[in-house]
């Protein structure tokens, strides 16, 4: 908006300047006009000085400015005039002179040529000079006028266009911008309703989307108010499908949870009837015999699987954990332990810190977390690969770091890591008794736990790294079983 104010206001001043430039040339030029033809000589008695009899004048012509010029200049040689000086005589009566003019600028004046026409010249000390020349009898009449005064006229209405575009334009702009910011105060309150919506935490659970644009800005014959409504029935849309999306996900967690609840007892009884019949003291052929093991071996997946979907959906239902004194460091240990008698040919070392490190939370949970980890090192990297576990406080967190000398994650995989049911190559099956729900128990044990874990990934490199909320340290026994702990397991 300023921008094409001052374009405007360029527009009508240099318009104004421009006609009024033209307007006193004009003038100036029809006053130039008049004078110079009161200047031509005036007819003298025959014989007289000058051609044909006439004289020339010896005083200015009637009308003559102020500094004004009048000069003759004779064919036979010879100049007759000067430079006008307006004053009073002895009795204060006007009194009109010729004063006479420099060599130089009578030189000047003498190359101008005699047309008829006006034109400007820089008369040196004088200043600039209207001048016109006409021809008469006996030699050139220049008659000239100063432009001082016309040039100053011409610069004060400029500076005073200037001036007032520029007043113009700062009273228009701060008028604007109250009015713009009046006008979309409206749209204002339109966008604080669409942050406060986009800092919901909407993709999981139950959502109250209660933000709405007030009434007063959801008038549709308002351009303001028509984005206010159409707002608004957005989020009528997005509350309904989030609603619905709760009610699904309810639905199936309940399923979920009361399938593998039921599940368990008839899974418990196969496994036990497996067992039992290896235990016959009948001989039982080599073939049953290794159909029973194969039932009893699934069984016990199955089951595994069954608990593993049950604790999902209690950690969905948001079941609450246990808050009890954790030590890490000792549970590290433990994990790492018992890594170490299921995957004798992997190489698992420690890095343990001096103090212990204690968060709140469920001791048996958080062990799964690590077992769960250390699971997926060792099942997803060749015998022989280095596997470091290590803890440490850092700031007001606890850091669990698990890191492998494996070959990688892939990195298509990795954004969906943490989703359930997430495999990736052939070394991510089912034959290497992956069920693909570890990961995901650790991030829903973690987030449960106030945390968060997050994995880095390149071939030769994984490190899962999990940040728990710290809390005070254990009492001193805890310190006295930490001293003992041996830095590597091999």
């Amino acid at each position: 908006m300023i921008v094409l104010l001052a374009i405007l206001g360029l527009v009508v001043g240099a318009t104004a300047e421009i006609y009024l430039h033209k307007t006193l040339y004009d003038r100036l030029d029809s006053q130039l006009k008049a004078m110079a033809s009161r200047a031509q000589p005036r007819p003298g008695p025959p014989g007289g000085p000058g051609p044909g009899g006439r004289q020339i004048r010896d005083d200015p012509p009637p009308g003559a400015q102020d500094d004004s010029i009048f000069v003759q200049l004779r064919s036979a040689g010879g100049v007759k005039g000067g430079i006008v000086s307006l004053g009073t005589d002895d009795d204060n009566f006007p009194e009109n002179k010729l004063a006479p003019l420099p060599d130089a600028t009578v030189t000047q004046l003498s190359q101008v040529t005699p047309n008829n026409n006006p034109t400007d010249i820089d008369l040196g000390e004088l200043g600039d000079y209207r001048v016109i020349s006409t021809a008469v009898p006996g030699g050139v009449v220049v008659a000239a006028v100063p432009l001082a005064e016309t040039r100053e006229t011409l610069l004060a209405v400029a500076w005073v266009t200037g001036g007032a575009v520029v007043l113009a334009l700062v009273a228009a702009g701060w008028a604007g911008a109250a009015i713009i910011r009046r006008d979309l105060r409206p749209l204002s309150r339109v966008a604080a309703t669409a942050t406060k919506v986009s800092e919901l935490r909407l993709d999981r659970g139950e959502v109250e989307l209660a933000q709405r644009v007030p009434e007063s800005d959801t008038d549709p014959r308002t351009e303001v108010g028509a984005v206010g409504a159409a707002l608004n029935r957005m989020l009528d849309h997005v509350g309904n499908a989030l609603e619905a999306r709760h009610a699904s996900e309810t639905q199936v967690r309940q399923f979920v949870a009361d399938a593998s609840h039921e599940l368990r007892t008839p899974l418990a009884a196969i496994r036990g009837y497996a067992e039992l019949s290896r235990r016959s003291r009948q001989p039982v052929p080599e073939e049953i015999a290794h159909v029973l093991r194969r039932v009893e071996s699934e069984a016990g997946r199955m089951t595994t699987l069954v608990e593993d979907l049950l604790l999902l959906a209690r950690l969905d239902a948001g079941r609450p954990l246990a808050h009890d004194p954790v030590d890490l460091t000792m549970l590290v240990v433990d994990s790492v332990s018992d890594a170490h008698a299921a995957g004798p040919r992997h190489d698992w070392q420690l890095d343990l810190p001096e103090e212990p490190v204690t968060v709140t939370g469920d001791g048996q949970r958080l062990h799964q977390v690590l077992a769960n980890l250390l699971a997926n090192a060792r099942t997803h990297t060749p015998e022989g690969t280095t596997v470091i576990v290590g803890v440490a406080a850092e700031g007001d967190a606890a850091v669990l770091r698990v890191t492998d000398a494996g070959p990688g994650i892939p990195a298509e995989l990795r954004p969906h890591i943490f989703e359930r049911f997430a495999r990736g190559d052939n070394s991510r099956s089912r034959a290497a008794g992956s069920t693909g729900l570890g990961l995901s128990i650790v991030h829903a044990v973690v987030t449960a736990h106030g945390g968060a874990v997050e994995v880095d990934s390149a071939p030769g490199r994984t490190r899962f790294t999990v940040r728990l909320p710290l809390t005070p340290e254990l009492p001193t026994e805890a310190d006295a079983v930490h001293q003992h702990v041996p830095q590597v397991v091999q």
